[in-house]
C-alpha cells in the first residue's frame, strides 16, 4: 500500500484573478513542481481530483450560498465576491476540484489505499463560511470533506488541525455545532480575520503574537493542543495545511521554517498512527512566497512518509 497519496487537478491553475493578486495559479504549481523534484515523488499515489458534487458541497454550505456562487460566475473577466475574493469563468470548476479532492482523499484513506493525502489545490477554503466566500476561499474544502467523513464513513470523531497564519474563521463557523468534531487553530492573532482567539466547545484556538518563531509554534501546541487531541482519539485527522507563518511568507509576520513543518506533522501522524490507523488527510491553505511554499510543502509530505 502507497504510504502517501497526492492528488491536485489541472483546473486549479485556471482560477486566475490577476497577476497582482498573492492567491495565484502559481501556488499550486510551485507545489507540484517542488514534489516531483523529490526523489521519492514515485512512491506517491497520485490521483486526479474529482469535482465535489452539488451534495457534497451542501453538507458543509447552505444551498443558497452554493448557488450563488455558481451564478456569480462571469462569462468573462472577474467578478468580486468582495475586495479580495474573485470569481473567473473558470473558478466554479477550480473550486469543485478543490473540495472533491477533499472528499477523493478521505474515501482513499478510509478504503486503506493510502495511509494518508496530499491536497494540492486551490482556492484554498478555511476562510469561507457556511453562508459566504471571503479571504480568497469560495468552499471550504476541509469542512466539505469532514462532513463526507461523518455522513458516508460514520465516523464519531474527526479532528481538523489548521496551522495557517490566519485564523480558519469558515471553519470555525461550520464546525461550531458538530459535536464530533474537535478543531484546533493557531494563527497571529490579532491579525486577519480578527476572530477566532476565544475557545469553546469542539475549538482550540492557539493565537502567536507577531513575529512568533518556531520555538513559540512547538511550545504552544505542546501546552495547548497536543494533550487534548490525544484524548479525544480521532478516528481521522484533518489539516489545513497553510504555509503563510513561514519568515519569509510576504502576509505572514510570523517566523516558521520548513523543520517547524515537519515536526508537526510528524507529530499528528503519530497520533493518527496511535489512534486513527494512520489516516491523516491534509489540503493546501495558505503560503504566498513560491519558494517558501514548496520547500514547506515537500517536508510536510515528506513527513507524511
Amino acid at each position: 500500500m502507497p504510504r502517501v497519496a497526492y492528488l491536485t487537478h489541472a483546473d486549479c491553475a485556471k482560477h486566475d484573478v490577476g497577476p497582482w493578486h498573492p492567491e495565484s495559479p502559481e501556488r499550486v504549481q510551485a507545489v507540484d513542481a517542488a514534489l516531483r523534484a523529490a526523489p521519492w515523488f514515485g512512491e506517491l499515489l497520485a490521483i486526479e481530483a474529482p469535482y465535489a458534487t452539488p451534495e457534497q458541497l451542501a453538507r458543509a454550505h447552505t444551498q443558497a450560498h452554493v448557488d450563488a456562487v455558481r451564478a456569480a460566475v462571469p462569462e468573462r473577466g472577474v467578478a468580486w465576491l468582495d475586495p479580495d475574493t474573485g470569481l473567473t469563468p473558470h473558478s466554479w470548476h477550480a473550486a469543485c476540484a478543490a473540495a472533491g479532492a477533499v472528499v477523493r482523499a478521505v474515501d482513499t484513506v478510509m478504503a486503506s489505499a493510502a495511509q494518508r493525502a496530499f491536497c494540492n489545490v486551490r482556492p484554498p477554503g478555511h476562510h469561507a463560511e457556511a453562508d459566504r466566500a471571503m479571504g480568497f476561499c469560495l468552499f471550504n474544502n476541509a469542512a466539505i470533506g469532514i462532513h463526507h467523513a461523518l455522513a458516508v464513513h460514520g465516523l464519531a470523531r474527526v479532528a481538523l488541525v489548521d496551522f495557517d497564519v490566519h485564523h480558519g474563521n469558515g471553519s470555525e463557523d461550520i464546525l461550531r455545532d458538530e459535536t464530533r468534531v474537535l478543531l484546533l487553530s493557531s494563527f497571529r492573532h490579532p491579525f486577519y480575520p480578527h476572530s477566532g482567539a476565544q475557545p469553546h466547545a469542539g475549538y482550540v484556538p492557539i493565537p502567536l503574537p507577531a513575529g512568533a518563531d518556531g520555538r513559540l509554534f512547538r511550545e504552544a501546541f505542546e501546552r495547548d493542543v497536543l494533550p487534548g487531541l490525544d484524548a479525544f482519539r480521532p478516528e481521522l485527522i484533518c489539516v489545513s495545511a497553510g504555509f503563510d507563518a513561514h519568515r519569509n511568507d510576504p502576509l505572514g509576520g510570523l517566523n516558521l521554517l520548513e523543520d517547524d513543518y515537519a515536526w508537526i506533522t510528524r507529530t499528528l501522524c503519530a497520533l493518527a498512527d496511535r489512534h486513527a490507523q494512520g489516516r491523516l488527510v491534509s489540503v493546501l491553505e495558505g503560503g504566498y512566497d513560491l519558494g517558501a511554499l514548496g520547500r514547506s510543502a515537500v517536508a510536510h509530505v515528506e513527513a507524511m512518509r
